[in-house]
């Protein structure tokens, strides 16, 4: 075993500074700051390219809101982005960026010591073609592989001596630009130039520089208190970068000209103070980024790889010392480097390391806004500057900046990442840890359920929401399999199981059974749920539990169950007796009740069928009854094990002509929009079942309740006919559905109704009330002119004009009279049409009284 380190005895213990703000600040502070900066305000103008930085450093801004809300949400282990990623969105996007995060990162370590050995090769230090650059970049990556081997606090050391010389090398520039300050200058290098670049294309130059604001979060494992480090750090680098480059961008502007700038990449050596600086800058620049690199990328892989979403990648978890140090990993980002080093061509390798980055910075967004999205109360993050609005635009500006840089580049990531995805999703075993996508989901739900509870009941929305009692583990499968099928994909099932008993004696056994029902749903039903109850009856037990199942608008409606055991044939005939007797209490509580009989062997000749080969066969009952079997039997064919099933639909002679219920029958099938064939049997004879279904696979019988025996459509016990059919689904529906109903028809267009019918009361109301108010008048006008001729000089009395005035007012006295009765009358109709509108919108806010009304009469079909 190697020898541990002193940091490695002392266990993780690097602080904001060198764990975060150091690793951060000099890989945001690198080689686009001394060799690409005067060149943006030189081919954009200052104005431009401040507007570049603020945008670029937006994104920074604004990543590191959520990265800071994520640290003080969870304690952060090691792996960086990966880790966040990875317990939020879940192994499969965790695995996918956390691959391509470290493939990044090992290809940066090559990428940054190339130009580190260009920029030693075109300085006088060398002789001239002496050592080609390649070669020089190797020995940086030999040397930096001694600091990342030893341990984090060993390179945060060195990083200490680069930061000391960038900061001299940048002192040397402000120095220098402020003593060749010419405000001239400054006003020329205002606007962008005619003949300069376009701003996405500077933008894409510049938006390197800002991508390494992360890194600290690469260093998680390595922290002392990571949930305090990251947040702090995080801000200083990117805070303190931008007070650089845009300090760094005024200096340019009143420096040089813009043809300067834009003709002389090394412009900064010719502003600097001491210009032999700016070189030592850039070679400390080179060599910071990619030590942070060499630092972030073994730590992502060990991560990765302790989560064993790839087997291959299993011993890379394996590290040095109490540290942890992943010797394993460096020695596979220093074998990527020399490898990327050796092939040289990096023109097609850069852009889409750059994009794998903004991908990271775009999930980490999306990751948090994921989280706070989801509203668990587990989200509580101490970072009180948050707000997922600011993580959702992260994520849309990392996606747009992307696509503004090079679409095609950014699509081919995308597609990469996309595909990783879909092999986790594909291979990868059940994750390790709780991620939100569970959070999610139950916020989800409630939404929705909120939603669907405010939205009246329509027959076109009904689902088939099923309670599958089940207490013979034997049998279960055969129950378990037929839930499926009848579902078709639309509804759900809940697999019950009860125990008699008192509950503080039962709790073993109730484990137990859960445990056993848990098994049999993962192998028959993978999308049931299961469920346990103890009850000390359990007839009382399966009424509570009907009526109290659910929660909001989604209810139980149907019951599904087995028959009962044709092998047991002790007490028959009261088992049968009571077993209808309960279902008949459950029916009368609004409940659809399906029943399986089906004995092994014809179970599995069913099973054994090709689904080509499959039958359905639906023996017609012109009732709510025929309707659910009709949709039951269509439902069957959304499953990959009946999709090419042939669907009959059986019908016994009628007294009417056989024209006329054919043509019946075909309109009912037209209408529920359901391909089936039609075949009539002439006698309702148990025989002639029997003979008509005897190619079937399956088949659907109605029943009714006779007394409190389960009646089927023909005479004789049931038993008896049962056994000679295959295996047989008997329905009773408690509750009809429409098949052919539209979106008018129903309880949307009953409250549309209504209130149309409110309104309308209410438009003549107020127009009696009006035609009111001018007889009125019209009584109070008569009456003053009547006054008038009264009281006026006596030669003016005509007893024949006073005769018509005073008939005048009686008239207008009759008519008002008229009126106002007219108008109490509308009032009233008005009222009864308010308290009619609101009586519908109080009985379709209870969605469970209306289907127990509905249910009503029910019984007998």
């Amino acid at each position: 075993m190697a020898e541990t380190s002193e940091v490695d005895r002392k266990g993780p213990s690097l602080g904001t500074f060198a764990g975060v703000f150091t690793p951060s600040i000099l890989t945001i502070l690198g080689i686009i700051l001394f060799l690409r900066a005067g060149y943006v305000v030189g081919s954009g103008g200052l104005l431009g390219a401040l507007l570049i930085i603020g945008l670029a450093n937006l994104i920074s801004v604004l990543t590191s809101v959520s990265l800071s809300a994520i640290a003080t949400n969870l304690k952060v282990k090691g792996g960086g982005d990966y880790y966040l990623i990875s317990r939020t969105l879940g192994l499969e996007f965790g695995g996918a960026i956390g691959i391509v995060l470290f493939l990044a990162q090992a290809v940066s370590i090559a990428f940054y010591c190339i130009g580190f050995g260009e920029a030693v090769a075109a300085t006088t230090l060398l002789p001239a073609s002496s050592v080609s650059p390649r070669i020089v970049a190797a020995a940086a990556v030999a040397f930096l592989f001694i600091f990342a081997w030893l341990g984090a606090d060993w390179a945060t050391r060195f990083q200490f001596v680069v930061m000391a010389l960038l900061a001299a090398a940048l002192v040397s520039f402000f120095v220098g630009g402020w003593l060749r300050w010419d405000a001239e200058v400054f006003q020329a290098n205002w606007s962008a130039p005619a003949d300069g670049m376009s701003f996405w294309v500077l933008f894409a130059l510049f938006f390197p520089a800002v991508t390494g604001f992360t890194q600290g979060v690469s260093m998680s494992g390595d922290l002392e208190d990571p949930g305090r480090s990251l947040p702090l750090g995080t801000f200083l680098a990117v805070g303190v970068s931008m007070l650089v480059y845009f300090g760094a961008s005024l200096i340019f502007a009143g420096s040089l000209g813009g043809t300067e700038l834009t003709a002389d990449y090394t412009a900064m050596n010719r502003v600097a103070w001491v210009p032999w600086l700016i070189t030592v800058g850039v070679i400390a620049a080179t060599l910071s980024s990619a030590m942070a690199s060499f630092l972030g990328a073994p730590r992502i892989l060990q991560s990765l790889a302790a989560d064993k979403i790839f087997p291959v990648l299993t011993p890379f978890a394996v590290g040095s010392g109490p540290a942890d140090n992943p010797r394993r990993a460096v020695l596979l980002a220093a074998g990527i480097a020399f490898l990327t080093i050796a092939l040289g061509n990096l023109n097609l390798i850069a852009p889409v390391v750059s994009m794998f980055f903004l991908i990271s910075y775009g999930l980490l967004n999306y990751a948090t806004y994921y989280e706070a999205r989801a509203a668990s109360p587990s989200f509580r993050p101490t970072f009180k500057w948050f707000d997922k609005r600011l993580s959702l635009a992260g994520a849309l500006a990392c996606l747009g900046v992307m696509l503004a840089i090079d679409p095609f580049t950014g699509v081919l990531a995308i597609a990469i990442l996309f595909a990783i995805y879909q092999y986790l999703r594909r291979t990868a075993d059940p994750a390790r840890w709780a991620d939100s996508r569970r959070a999610h989901y139950l916020q989800r739900v409630r939404e929705n359920l909120l939603a669907a509870g405010l939205s009246p009941e329509h027959h076109r929305d009904w689902r088939p929401q099923i309670l599958a009692f089940s207490e013979d583990a034997e049998r279960r499968p055969r129950l378990l399999q037929l839930a499926g099928w009848l579902e078709g994909g639309s509804g759900l099932t809940t697999v019950v199981t009860l125990l008699e008993g008192k509950s503080l004696l039962m709790s073993k056994r109730k484990d137990e059974a859960e445990s056993q029902l848990r098994r049999d749903i993962r192998e028959h039903n993978p999308a049931a749920f299961p469920l346990v109850l103890i009850s000390t009856d359990s007839e009382v037990a399966v009424q509570a539990l009907l009526q109290a199942h659910g929660i909001g608008p989604l209810r139980a409606n149907t019951i599904l169950l087995n028959w009962l055991d044709p092998q047991n044939t002790t007490g028959l005939a009261l088992r049968t007796f009571l077993f209808g007797r309960q279902l008949k209490n459950l029916f009368k509580l609004g409940c659809n009740i399906a029943i399986l009989y089906a004995r092994p062997p014809a179970w599995e000749r069913l099973r054994e069928t090709e689904p080509g080969a499959s039958q359905i066969d639906v023996w017609w009952s012109a009732d709510a009854t025929g309707n659910l079997m009709l949709l039951f039997a269509y439902l069957m064919t959304r499953s990959e094990a009946w999709r090419k099933a042939r669907v009959r639909v059986l019908a016994f002679r009628e007294s009417v002509p056989q024209e006329e219920q054919q043509e019946s029958l075909d309109e009912i099938l037209r209408d529920a929009r359901i391909d089936a064939e039609i075949v009539f049997v002439a006698a309702r004879e148990a025989a002639a079942i029997v003979a008509a279904s005897a190619s079937a696979t399956l088949v659907f019988l109605p029943f009714r309740f006779h007394g409190d025996l389960v009646a089927l459509p023909v005479d004789g016990p049931s038993e008896a006919l049962l056994q000679q059919l295959p295996p047989t689904v008997m329905v009773s529906a408690a509750k009809d559905i429409d098949l052919g109903a539209e979106p008018e028809e129903g309880t949307a267009a009953a409250l549309a109704a209504a209130r149309d019918l409110l309104e309308e009361k209410e438009r003549l109301a107020e127009q009696t009330a009006l035609e009111l108010g001018e007889a009125e008048e019209a009584v109070q006008r008569a009456e003053e002119i009547l006054h008038a001729a009264l009281t006026g000089p006596a030669i003016d009395r005509d007893p024949a004009r006073v005769a018509d005035l005073t008939a005048e007012r009686d008239r207008a006295v009759r008519e008002h009279a008229a009126l106002r009765r007219r108008a109490a009358r509308m009032r009233f109709k008005a009222e009864q049409a308010r308290e009619a509108f609101e009586d519908q919108e109080l009985m379709l806010s209870d969605e469970g009284d209306q289907s127990s009304g509905e249910a009503a009469g029910g019984e007998q079909h």
